[in-house]
């Protein structure tokens, strides 16, 4: 019910409603308008049973009476805590605190019920309280939403008010609340008790609930094999490998997960998914939760639960075991997905949860703001050389290559002795706009995955922090989804896909509004061609397939095992360790059409260069969907 509705009545309102002249009620809102019309709503027998207290105590001085004099009207009025209540011709005080209280109800807005008690309930518990217990009781029922009937008065202190509590699991409840009024005359308050939190309380009970959930549901791959089912979560036998790797694990709610689900009806012990379809698809495959909501030993409802149907995946059985067998057991992410559709066809390993700094494939997002900028374009130039000094400190090309020249050719060979000064002039705002239009900083649409992060613009820091955040390096953190999602975003000329593991959730994606200028994301595109037409990304070529993908070499600390010596200083050029870098490869392909036909992303923690060790991964894989 809106902020301003008033229960509806049989006879013509006075014109103060009629005309939306209401005075500012306890929340500040005006509260005036058009009456709406509504119908009484009865309680049920079963939780009907009387809530009312004793009528005892002082009342609230917070209120204006209208009374009609011999031809006039005279408004006596108090103000209190910024509220101020209309008393109609002819209707009593408790009457309009009645609506007041129902109206805030239904809103389910208990600060807003505080006022209207009486001076001595208020003494007996703090606002704070109060605002916790009517919480709790909402939540103890999973109400969605209340609808409140027309107040009806009982006797001089005692007034009726019909409510129907819509709830998720327990169906719909109605029943009334028995609303006693302490101090008469021009200051009436309601007379509160603590069973009033939930109609259909008696005195003296409290509001509980048992709940139960059914059976888990059935995940079915693409071509409805079938995942996981039943309690122990049995596949077929022929796509069992498939699911060991991406159904994913069950257990105990997370702490941090407590209070979303047990709002919902969950109860505190269930088992719940804790990663890969289990996690992603936890929602659905919970079916809704039923049980007994109590009000002492009186039934208010009862519902039994319903088993979800079965939720058939994305999951793509052929493309799965390419990247499993790619990933080949080593610590790392594959994913790959359809960026028309959103779905994600295949995932591996550490896909959705391993965050890393993502090293040159980073370059994509910078490639794409600074074009969108218009602070480079294909026809400039580059110095060809070693390393940028930025902040008298050099950040040197991959195994401290000269390279430059075109801005293709630069792109090509990864040349941080371009990107981090493109970085620079580009400036931290409008970097970190850029990857935010990416998906960096939110969380993604796959429940359970982990979001990719960067700092905040003003908390990049200086020039060297910014040109190694634009390389990257420094605190940028992502994950193989993510990355798989910047290509899949250039491939569709701008448009950043929604995802989805489930069949009947995906989307056409060619027909969203891009999130970054389709000129940018198109030549972006051409310029990762290049990366694995000649450049370091060569390993992922496929013959007949163009391939659009860009390699990253994140270091983790020094990728040097010596120092050089005064009589050689070129000794340790070619000495790293590639223990301390993650290799990456994100790719889309084909890479000459308007729509892709899959994207991917790999991560191998601590695996070397990403043209050597990712991008052989993501040929496999992109064979594989293609």
């Amino acid at each position: 019910m809106a902020d301003g509705d008033l229960p509806g009545y049989a006879q013509p309102h006075p014109w103060w409603t009629r005309q939306g002249t209401l005075t500012r009620g306890l929340s500040g809102k005006p509260q005036g308008g058009t009456r709406p019309k509504t119908s009484a709503t009865r309680p049920s027998g079963r939780a009907g049973a009387s809530n009312r207290g004793p009528g005892t105590g002082p009342g609230v001085g917070n209120v204006v009476r209208r009374r009609r004099i011999a031809g006039g009207t005279v408004l006596a009025a108090m103000a209190a805590g910024g509220c101020l209540v209309l008393f109609g011709g002819g209707r009593s005080g408790e009457i309009v605190v009645a609506e007041q209280y129902s109206r805030a109800f239904a809103r389910q807005d208990a600060g807003a019920l505080y006022p209207l008690l009486s001076e001595e309930a208020r003494r007996r518990i703090t606002r704070e309280r109060f605002v916790a217990l009517h919480r709790e009781a909402l939540s103890t029922a999973t109400a969605t939403r209340i609808v409140a009937g027309p107040v009806r008065r009982v006797d001089d202190t005692h007034v009726d008010i019909p409510l129907t509590v819509h709830t998720r699991i327990f169906g719909t409840v109605r029943g009334t609340l028995s609303v006693a009024f302490a101090g008469g005359g021009d200051r009436p308050g309601v007379d509160w008790r603590a069973n009033l939190v939930f109609p259909g309380i008696p005195a003296g009970a409290a509001l509980t609930r048992t709940v139960q959930l059914p059976p888990r549901g059935t995940l079915l791959t693409r071509d409805e094999q079938v995942l996981a089912e039943g309690d122990a979560r049995t596949p077929a036998p022929d796509v069992a490998d498939v699911a060991r790797d991406t159904v994913g694990q069950l257990g105990p709610i997370p702490t941090e997960r407590l209070e979303e689900l047990t709002a919902l009806g969950v109860p505190p012990d269930a088992t719940v998914g804790l990663s890969g379809l289990e996690r992603a698809l936890d929602d659905r495959l919970r079916g809704r939760p039923g049980g007994t909501l109590m009000a002492g030993d009186t039934v208010l409802a009862q519902r039994t639960p319903r088993q979800a149907g079965a939720v058939r995946t994305t999951i793509a059985p052929t493309v799965e075991r390419a990247a499993v067998a790619a990933l080949a057991g080593r610590l790392g992410g594959v994913v790959a997905l359809n960026p028309r559709t959103g779905e994600l066809l295949a995932f591996a390993g550490i896909a959705f949860s391993g965050l890393q700094p993502p090293g040159s494939t980073f370059k994509m997002v910078t490639l794409a703001g600074s074009l969108e900028a218009g602070i480079t374009d294909e026809k400039q130039t580059f110095p060809v050389r070693t390393a940028a000094t930025l902040e008298g400190v050099e950040l040197q090309n991959a195994n401290g290559e000269s390279c430059g020249g075109s801005l293709a050719n630069s792109f090509a060979q990864s040349c941080n002795s371009v990107f981090a000064p493109l970085g620079v002039q580009l400036g931290a705002r409008k970097l970190v706009a850029t990857a935010e239009k990416f998906g960096f900083n939110t969380a993604p649409d796959i429940p359970g995955a982990a979001t990719s992060t960067l700092p905040a613009a003003g908390e990049i820091g200086d020039a060297l922090a910014l040109g190694s955040t634009a390389i990257g390096q420094g605190r940028v953190q992502a994950t193989a989804l993510q990355m798989a999602t910047v290509a899949a975003t250039i491939g569709l000329g701008g448009r950043k896909p929604r995802l989805t593991v489930a069949i009947d959730e995906r989307v056409d994606n060619t027909k969203l509004e891009p999130v970054v200028d389709p000129s940018a994301a198109r030549t972006a595109g051409r310029l990762m061609l290049d990366v694995v037409a000649y450049g370091t990304g060569r390993a992922a070529a496929i013959t007949g397939v163009k391939v659009a993908g860009k390699t990253g070499t994140a270091e983790l600390e020094s990728t040097q095992n010596c120092e050089p010596t005064a009589e050689d200083p070129e000794s340790c050029k070619n000495a790293s360790v590639t223990t301390d870098t993650d290799a990456w490869f994100a790719a889309f392909a084909p890479g000459n059409r308007t729509t892709p036909k899959v994207a991917v992303g790999v991560l191998l923690v601590r695996a070397g260069a990403g043209g050597d060790a990712a991008a052989p991964v993501a040929r496999q894989v992109l064979v594989a969907a293609l």
